[in-house]
């Protein structure tokens, strides 16, 4: 589990992807979920913010505020709780996803934009979903907003051995299975440490929020996904 935590410490991202068969003349979107093609943060999120907190207080026996403290310290090292409760508690991964992303009335939970399929549409290349949420949750999301047929494949987070953004092993794992180029891809994603893991990696970057400030390694950003083709001119 270790060493696909890390990146190896003699050599760089470039040197660590040796692309074999890619498809070096398409462009591959990869594509987060959460807050990028769908509001999470309305309904969903706070949800889950509420799961976790009982899985952590109910499977640690810690208070509130102990669990607090984990979430934060561990969202802050690695960029996700799950990786912390695996590697600090030796939290089975599958069920910490399966207590922390069940809903019983999720199609009244997703809150998408108008022109979402026609964006995918018009957007020329292959599509990749790659999130960091479960498979299950993420093939329901998928099918509610009625965009699954628009991507090639999907990587919830079982797919790259859960070991979520923004650590380098996923990224390489889907580089891997998919046969592509980083330097042909371009990630779209809300969040920011992930966008860093792509761009040192040589994708191009899209960064979708409504902040007015943009970090260097963002090629684009945007407030609204679906104004994604409009922005095809700088990537």
């Amino acid at each position: 589990m270790k060493s696909l935590l890390h990146e190896d410490a003699g050599s760089s991202p470039a040197s660590a992807w040796r692309p074999n068969g890619s498809r070096f003349n398409q462009k591959t979107w990869l594509f987060d979920l959460d807050n990028t093609l769908h509001n999470a943060s309305a309904h969903i999120f706070p949800r889950i913010h509420v799961s976790m907190m009982a899985y952590i207080c109910r499977h640690l026996n810690v208070d509130e505020a102990e669990a607090t403290r984990l979430r934060q310290t561990y969202w802050k090292r690695y960029g996700a709780t799950l990786l912390g409760m695996m590697r600090h508690h030796g939290t089975d991964p599958r069920h910490f996803l399966q207590q922390t992303h069940a809903f019983d009335d999720l199609a009244s939970m997703v809150v998408s934009e108008r022109g979402l399929k026609q964006m995918l549409q018009r957007l020329p290349g292959r599509k990749i979903i790659f999130s960091n949420a479960p498979q299950q949750y993420t093939e329901a999301v998928l099918a509610l907003t009625g965009i699954r047929r628009h991507f090639a494949a999907v990587y919830p987070v079982e797919r790259f051995r859960f070991q979520p953004k923004p650590a380098t092993a996923g990224f390489l794992h889907l580089l891997h299975k998919e046969r592509l180029d980083p330097r042909a891809c371009i990630m779209v994603e809300d969040s920011l440490p992930n966008l860093k893991t792509a761009k040192r990696l040589g994708m191009k970057t899209v960064w979708v929020s409504t902040c007015s400030r943009q970090p260097p390694y963002v090629d684009v950003r945007l407030a609204s996904v679906v104004d994604l083709p409009k922005r095809l001119g700088r990537l």
